[in-house]
């Protein structure tokens, strides 16, 4: 059964939370210093730590929510849910486990779900930047995964 999208529009200001676990921080702090004239544009948001950490080096202002393993990866895939996200900077590390690991991937599995861009890395963060899109409306369509739930129920139903 083929499923069509919903039309999603981002506005020339995107709104990007910023994430990044403990070991990665200072390399999410010099990548916000060297984009400051672009990120300056935008509504920025992240978790705890790093939201202060990245306001004090850029003079940005930026939106904090709690501690990633305090629920704050939890608010940020709430707020991306809710359409209030429209991309994710997360420089995470690969190599430490975290005691939020569940939240680390429920985070990422929900920009999945909303076809939000990622960045999980400079080099990804780089390119999105720097994308044509990041400063203009950009219009895409996401799949409806309302309608596959939908018709589940409508299966299990019979």
């Amino acid at each position: 059964m083929a499923y069509e999208g919903m039309v999603q529009i981002m506005d020339k200001q995107k709104r990007v939370a910023l994430v990044a676990h403990d070991n990665r921080k200072s390399s999410l702090v010099e990548w916000c210093e060297e984009n400051k004239n672009v990120l300056k544009r935008h509504f920025l948001l992240g978790t705890g730590t790093t939201s202060k950490l990245i306001a004090e080096a850029t003079g940005l202002p930026v939106k904090a929510y709690k501690s990633g393993p305090l629920g704050g990866d939890q608010q940020i895939g709430a707020r991306i849910a809710q359409g209030e996200i429209d991309m994710l900077i997360f420089f995470w590390d690969p190599l430490e486990a975290q005691p939020h690991d569940p939240d680390v991937k429920a985070l990422l599995r929900i920009a999945a779900v909303y076809d939000i861009p990622v960045a999980n890395n400079r080099a990804t963060a780089d390119f999105l930047i720097s994308s044509q899109y990041m400063n203009e409306v950009y219009r895409h369509e996401v799949f409806d995964y309302n309608k596959v739930i939908e018709d589940r129920v409508k299966s299990f139903s019979k």
